[in-house]
């Protein structure tokens, strides 16, 4: 059946995307073979393909397609993160629109709302993969609340424990308020927000007083006046009430005499004032502020420190909702009890936490009202220095939304400085090779100074915590309750964690849990460690490293020999793409526009180690445009005979051009190989681009017009069938679509064909000869093109005489393609005539009467003094530092563009000036 005359993406890649998957093409038996494995950074169950997602995925696909062509044993592995917090919010959220929470519903029953969700919602992104092309091995689907994997997760779980790499520990943590669970470093953003510097006095336990002496860097006194108290400043009053000492430098000589003594906070009943110890830490700035900072161990992270170094108390101040706590003894008790602790008392950590030093008029208040609260009731008494607007940095939960509290809470820890040492080494020896090398020096960094893993989240969406706890506060960690209750021996009674593993945790086994782990399956035997993996670099910490530490744990071997960092797609105007900047592109839509092969054409063409992609209408219209072309020459093709090759090898060729495109074929091979070897997407994309396009397109085919005897169909269809092998990991749908419509070859797709490997060589001599007409046919068309002459125009053209050989050779295409009247090799006439300079040899073409020479000059020599002008006034303004420096980005970008256009511009007038004589 002869070829559609349009190119229609949508129902191409529809047909396409269904028969590559159900004939089980994506993961062909190839028992054999050389295995290559790559797995699929595990997208949300709750996501949806977004353009990230579109560049990393296609990245994937291409390495996948290309070295199943190579003839290897291709596992993409493909699946889901269960997405703890992001799924418990979305289901959350649905219950909420019907007037139900969470608590109305036991766990269990929640849970099994969450997996009906799933049923029915989870996932639309896989559909939307399929949409991109993505060849993965969709019949082994996982999922990281499959059983097998949790299976893994809890064994992964107690197995680091039995070694003492997990461990239970109150530390501070970043809390969420509006999901009321801890969260990672990782997941807090921190935005700029205008707030408030208050500066308050503390009185002096007992009246006592001292002189404070302020001087200025030559030592001489600026101030000095006697004070009955020591001045802080805070950002966050409300946490006054936890404070367990104020810190001064021990250098600051305005706080000597006072070190050791006790001031008085001033919040809460008069008569029951809290004291607290003035104490020295390297940790204040004697130069910032007063120099004396408030220690609230429970509520900064910065105060933490300081309280572990000089065993100060850490009362926790605020509930799950940071809401002021409520519970516990009435304010007069604990403030009496905290003081005793101030003051030598020896103390639990348990009693600590069970303190409660909020006064009774704070209790259950927002941490915000809270504080407005304090503020209003130290300014009354009169101890407010002053008040100060100041912008300062908020720590925001990426999900949650909400100013994220520093608490002191009881979690589960990794010990991840030891985990991290074996990835370290992997890289520094070569065995984890880090693309580009640049991301190394981030990497060791991270690496080198990494923080326990708070590995526990207070979700009911997730891997439950295997730990059981008795009555007397011993904690058994066992794979199961049976296992635990044995440990703990009958009749003690065990109460479960109520904690969910963070995402990122069972993420983390990837690499080998898919694969079967923890039974020693064939395919994990096979398949790991895994080839490579593709991944942003905005995970490299929440995901990366944490699989090569599980993996090397468990496996004793790294989880990938490669680790390809790719940059993030950036919106037209090199910003970040955000919805609240509503800069967000959808590819789903992008593939409707332009199909899905232009997109991942796009994306693998503009990936350049190191940089980031900026979206481009203009080049995704062009590349819809190229694969319009491609079809367009398969229909020529089909026209005029060519069909698909018989032969894996080149046909055998005498004619000049067939020899040299089979050599171009070899080239373009050559450099696509290097490319993948070295993951330079962009110069593999661009390789066969520039061979289809020009090479093929625009030359050979103009070249064997009129001329397609049957040497020349056996090399065209096999030039063709190179073509759509090569650029098949680019653009699968149509190269697929072509491949079986040139041919009947219906057990033989394109998908598992075979990587080109031609036995042949560049032919030398015709290499030259070709290459030297293109280069003439090109100069003849542009010197018309600058003459204005229209392209049809026959022109007498003379040759230096060492060209005879070579113009009788080629004959045929310089009649047709160079459209000269006549050829000649004896001298040029005197007269105007255009130089063209081809190789080193000069061809001359008169040009008397042919164009008004005198006319011409004039018309060119005007169009270049402007070009000149433009060109060195915008020179002028990038040469200005004042300008390069001061204006936008965007107003620099578009005064180089414009600059390189004049030049150019200029260039090309002078040459044409230079043709005329």
């Amino acid at each position: 059946m002869p070829m559609e005359k349009t190119f229609d993406p949508a129902a191409i890649e529809a047909k396409w995307a269904h028969e590559w998957e159900s004939r089980g093409l994506f993961r062909p038996a190839r028992p054999d073979a050389t295995p290559f494995t790559i797995v699929n950074p595990p997208p949300n169950v709750t996501g949806a393909l977004h353009i990230g997602h579109a560049l990393d995925n296609t990245l994937q696909d291409v390495l996948v397609r290309y070295e199943r062509l190579r003839g290897k044993d291709a596992l993409w592995v493909v699946g889901m993160d269960h997405a703890g917090i992001a799924t418990q919010m979305v289901v959350e959220r649905q219950l909420n629109e019907r007037q139900q929470k969470r608590t109305d519903f036991t766990r269990d029953e929640f849970v099994d709302k969450v997996w009906e969700w799933k049923a029915e919602s989870g996932g639309q992104i896989t559909g939307q993969l399929r949409r991109l092309g993505c060849s993965m091995d969709w019949s082994r689907e996982q999922f990281t609340m499959d059983p097998h994997f949790t299976q893994a997760v809890v064994k992964v779980f107690v197995d680091l424990h039995k070694k003492g790499l997990i461990y239970r520990d109150k530390r501070l943590v970043n809390w969420d308020p509006a999901l009321k669970t801890a969260i990672s470093d990782l997941e807090v953003e921190s935005h700029e927000v205008p707030g408030h510097m208050w500066h308050f006095k503390y009185p002096l336990a007992g009246g006592e007083t001292y002189t404070y002496v302020e001087r200025d860097a030559d030592g001489h006194v600026v101030l000095e006046e006697e004070r009955d108290y020591i001045s802080i400043a805070t950002t966050r009053p409300e946490t006054m009430l936890g404070d367990g000492a104020v810190a001064v430098h021990p250098d600051d000589e305005r706080y000597r005499p006072i070190v050791g003594k006790y001031c008085e906070i001033p919040v809460g009943p008069k008569e029951h004032r809290r004291l607290i110890p003035i104490i020295t830490d390297e940790y204040p700035d004697p130069h910032f502020g007063s120099g004396a900072v408030k220690i609230t161990g429970a509520h900064d992270e910065n105060d933490y420190g300081v309280a572990q170094r000089n065993n100060i108390p850490m009362y926790r101040l605020m509930d799950e909702v940071a809401a002021m706590r409520a519970d516990g003894a009435p304010y007069t008790e604990a403030a009496a009890r905290a003081v005793e602790i101030a003051k030598g008392a020896t103390a639990t950590p348990a009693e600590i936490d069970a303190l409660n030093l909020v006064p009774e008029e704070y209790r259950g208040l927002d941490r915000y009202e809270a504080r407005k609260r304090v503020v209003a009731d130290i300014e009354a008494e009169g101890l407010m220095v002053k008040v100060e607007d100041k912008l300062i940095m908020q720590p925001f939960g990426d999900r949650g939304g909400v100013v994220i509290e520093p608490m002191l809470t009881d979690q589960w820890y990794v010990d991840a400085k030891t985990l991290a040492q074996p990835p370290m080494q992997a890289v520094r020896d070569g065995r984890i090779n880090i693309v580009p090398k640049t991301w190394e020096k981030t990497f060791f960094n991270w690496m080198e100074n990494i923080q326990p893993w708070c590995v526990s989240r207070q979700l009911w969406w997730g891997h439950r915590i295997p730990a059981w706890y008795a009555e007397d506060g011993r904690i058994f960690v066992a794979e199961t309750e049976e296992e635990a209750q044995a440990e703990a021996g009958a009749g003690v009674a065990l109460t479960r964690d109520e904690d969910v593993l963070d995402t990122w945790f069972s993420s983390a086994l990837w690499p080998f849990a898919t694969l079967g782990w923890p039974e020693n399956t064939d395919l994990l035997k096979r398949h790991y460690p895994n080839d490579v993996l593709i991944s942003g670099f905005d995970i490299l910490f929440f995901w990366d490293a944490r699989m090569a530490m599980q993996g090397m744990e468990f496996m004793g071997d790294v989880p990938w020999k490669t680790l390809y960092l790719h940059g993030l797609v950036r919106a037209p105007d090199g910003a970040k793409m955000s919805k609240s900047k509503g800069n967000v592109v959808d590819p789903l839509g992008l593939i409707d526009q332009y199909g899905a092969d232009a997109l991942r054409f796009f994306m693998s063409a503009m990936e350049s180690q190191g940089r980031d992609i900026k979206m481009d209408d203009a080049r995704l219209a062009g590349y819809r445009n190229f694969a319009t072309k491609l079809w367009n020459a398969a229909r020529f093709c089909e026209a005029n005979g060519i069909s698909a090759s018989t032969s894996f090898d080149a046909p055998p060729a005498t004619l000049p051009v067939n020899r040299w495109i089979i050599g171009e074929v070899a080239a373009t091979v050559a450099a696509m190989d290097k490319a993948f070897a070295a993951y330079r997407f962009d110069d593999a994309a661009n390789a066969i681009y520039s061979f289809a396009w020009d090479r093929f397109c625009d030359w050979y085919l103009e070249l064997i017009k009129g001329a397609i005897d049957d040497e020349t169909k056996a090399v065209a269809g096999w030039v063709l069938d190179q073509i759509l092998v090569m650029l098949h990991p680019f653009m699968p749908f149509i190269t697929e679509e072509l491949w079986t419509g040139l041919g009947d070859r219906p057990d033989y797709p394109l998908i598992t064909a075979k990587w080109p490997a031609p036995n042949a060589t560049r032919d030398t001599d015709a290499s030259a000869d070709i290459d030297w007409l293109i280069k003439l046919v090109g100069e003849l068309r542009t010197g018309k093109a600058e003459l204005g002459l229209p392209p049809g125009a026959r022109l007498t053209a003379h040759f230096p005489a060492s060209l005879k050989t070579r113009t009788d050779k080629l004959a045929a295409q310089l009649d047709r393609l160079a459209r000269l009247e006549s050829v000649s090799f004896d001298p040029a006439p005197a007269g105007a005539s255009a130089q063209l300079v081809v190789e080193g040899e000069t061809i001359t073409v008169p040009l008397e009467g042919v164009i008004d020479i005198t006319a011409e000059r004039d018309r060119l020599t005007k169009a270049l003094a402007a070009a000149a002008k433009e060109r060195d006034g915008l020179a002028g303004r990038l040469n200005n530092p004042s300008f390069v420096e001061r204006a936008k980005a965007e107003a620099v970008e578009k005064a180089r563009a414009d600059h390189a256009a004049k030049e150019a511009e200029a260039d090309r007038l002078t040459a044409a000036l230079a043709r005329l004589g």
